[in-house]
């Protein structure tokens, strides 16, 4: 406890700037979650204060991010859509996500699996980000121009046909799971059907006009109608917000410019009385548990989610440890990855419970902290309670925020998030893979495949679709080398390695040898076997060579199985040479050896080799 405070002023003051710099961006991501702006606030609470708590990265400050809740926003849509736009009603389940989301990280860290983060390739990474950029940025379109679908009468009036549709289904659902027979009593179809009222199609055509608007191509879709329906007052209030987050950095950055927007748009809207939207209403008084995620828990209304929730777990296992990799090389320290990890799953679970959003270790709070003099992990559990602080004093106050001026803050959050770095880089990488007659990258496709599914389609489909193959990419790059560096030839051709120069001339004739340089994996096998066919039948013996092979898997235990077979029936004769522990105990597993090659035809060294085919000749 005395290290705790051994930094208190410094702490104190790294705390209170992250915190400041956290505020305007956690009220943005809830409003962009579709939770609401006391969402975000209380992730940016709870996360803050116990990730710091528990931990493994001292100076790290945590919160909503703009990949998660990228993801998150997915989750809340999707949810909510099945619970008649109701977010009430789907609370429960969408918070029962998220806490699942926050244990997952604790069993992540658990299985010390927080090390192994770091081999998710970075093309993936880096398309997953822009793809994040370009979410944010394409769906804070509307809300900076003061559209919003579902109070558009005539494009809710489009869907109206189809909330019919929909409604007379559940009620069809409802019946069903009730065991009446619709054909038998088709009058308690009717019945309830008559009392479905105007109002109830309407909340559904809102729904479903919602739904359909959301998105990047539900934005783009209705662009052209929303460019009819501009209101340039909330136009204005986003633009200027804007113009001051990029203003002010270049005055002076010691002041979080994303704050000073939001007080001095939000001040002069208010003060001069301007007829602006403003921000949901923001709960005064101390975040309340929802225990509803407990006693209301239903088993079907999770089970679609699992992967999302896991893939809400990795993204942020993902960017609080590339944010600790930033604070490690900073405070010159080293964090613990699987204690990180179940401290943010602690954080998240906890927030879930009180109705926040998931977050991450958040970089520029986390740099911001750092520069202001934080070094221990008080520093994060202050930003908390300055957060905490903000809720219970100025709760209505915040609520006067216009929403135009959050979706400028995300504007310029979409902007920075995209990763330009992996974009700029896209003409100079090595074009290694062919389609017909053109030669490209394979890290531009793996970039570019993630980036666009992400955009468009499914950021959790699109993520484990690049993992894929980029894991493709890679074993064919692996058996590509491998292939390339191992060779057979006979010892009167072979160039030789230095121990083989002496070898006698009137048994190279005789001789064949195999130099493996590279792992005998399922990427390497078809080579393997095509370089064993060189063999010719005139060999009286074959010395294979695993000084260099490090590594065996079972694709390529059972090829060399195979090939030794063939040559043991073509009466040739295999002896291995420094033959590694790895691929011995492989080997040995499934008695290769010493049923095909015994003992005393394996060698440490290559001059016992020599010795035992002199004797042998």
């Amino acid at each position: 406890m005395k290290h705790f405070f051994s930094n208190f002023k410094g702490d104190l003051f790294g705390g209170i700037t992250a915190g400041i710099v956290a505020l305007p961006l956690a009220l943005a991501f809830g409003v962009s979650s579709g939770m609401g702006p006391s969402a975000g606030l209380y992730g940016a609470i709870f996360i803050s204060f116990f990730a710091a708590l528990f931990g493994g990265t001292n100076t790290q400050i945590s919160g909503p991010t703009a990949p998660m809740t990228a993801v998150s926003m997915v989750v809340v849509a999707s949810i909510i859509a099945m619970n008649d736009g109701n977010l009430e009603k789907a609370l429960p389940a969408i918070l029962l996500v998220f806490l699942l989301a926050g244990l997952l990280q604790i069993i992540l860290g658990l299985a010390g699996l927080g090390k192994y983060i770091r081999y998710i390739p970075y093309p993936v990474v880096s398309g997953f980000m822009t793809a994040i950029g370009v979410i944010i940025l394409v769906t804070q379109i509307l809300p900076s121009i003061g559209y919003y679908p579902k109070e558009d009468e005539a494009f809710v009036d489009q869907f109206r046909p189809s909330a019919e549709e929909v409604i007379l289904k559940n009620i069809l659902n409802e019946e069903s799971k009730e065991g009446i027979l619709v054909l038998e009593d088709f009058q308690e179809t009717i019945d309830r059907a008559g009392e479905v009222s105007e109002e109830n199609i309407l909340k559904e055509a809102q729904t479903l006009a919602n739904k359909d608007a959301s998105g990047v191509i539900g934005t783009i879709k209705v662009l052209p109608r929303a460019l009819q329906h501009i209101d340039w007052l909330e136009l204005a209030l986003a633009l200027a917000t804007i113009a001051i987050i990029y203003g002010f950095k270049k005055i002076t950055t010691a002041i979080p410019s994303a704050l000073v927007a939001l007080l001095v748009v939000s001040g002069v809207a208010y003060g001069f009385g301007l007829d602006y939207r403003p921000i949901q209403q923001i709960p005064s008084g101390f975040p309340v548990p929802h225990l509803e995620i407990f006693s209301e828990f239903k088993l079907d209304s999770i089970t679609p989610y699992v992967f999302t929730a896991l893939t809400l777990a990795l993204l942020g296992a993902i960017d609080s440890l590339l944010t600790s990799v930033v604070a490690d090389n900073m405070t010159k320290t080293q964090h613990k990855p699987n204690k990180e990890l179940m401290g943010q799953g602690i954080g998240n679970s906890i927030a879930a419970i009180f109705g926040g959003i998931p977050g991450a270790g958040a970089t520029i709070r986390t740099v911001v902290n750092i520069n202001a003099g934080g070094k221990t992990r008080l520093s994060g559990m202050i930003a908390g309670i300055l957060l905490l602080i903000v809720l219970l004093a100025l709760g209505p106050v915040a609520s006067k925020i216009p929403a135009a001026v959050l979706a400028g803050i995300l504007v310029t959050v979409g902007i920075g998030v995209v990763d330009y770095k992996g974009l700029r880089a896209m003409p100079y990488l090595p074009r290694d893979i062919k389609f017909g007659p053109l030669k490209i990258s394979s890290e531009v496709v793996i970039m570019l495949v993630v980036m666009v599914l992400s955009s468009i389609w499914n950021l959790v489909y699109a993520v484990g679709i690049g993992l894929v193959i980029a894991s493709l990419m890679f074993m064919k790059k692996m058996g590509d080398l491998t292939a390339k560096r191992s060779d057979v030839k006979a010892l009167s051709e072979e160039k030789g390695w230095a121990d083989e120069i002496n070898f006698p001339e009137d048994l190279k004739k005789e001789v064949f040898i195999k130099h493996l340089k590279g792992p005998l994996f399922f990427g390497f096998t078809s080579e393997f076997q095509q370089l064993a066919k060189q063999i010719p039948k005139t060999a009286s013996t074959v010395v294979i060579r695993m000084d260099r092979m490090q590594y065996l898997d079972q694709s390529g235990l059972y090829t060399l199985e195979d090939v030794l077979i063939d040559l043991k029936n073509a009466g040739i004769t295999v002896l291995f040479v420094h033959v590694l522990e790895q691929p011995k105990y492989m080997m040995e597993r499934v008695k290769l050896i010493p049923s095909l090659i015994p003992e005393d035809q394996i060698f440490d060294d290559f001059a016992a080799c020599t010795s035992y085919i002199k004797k042998n000749a």
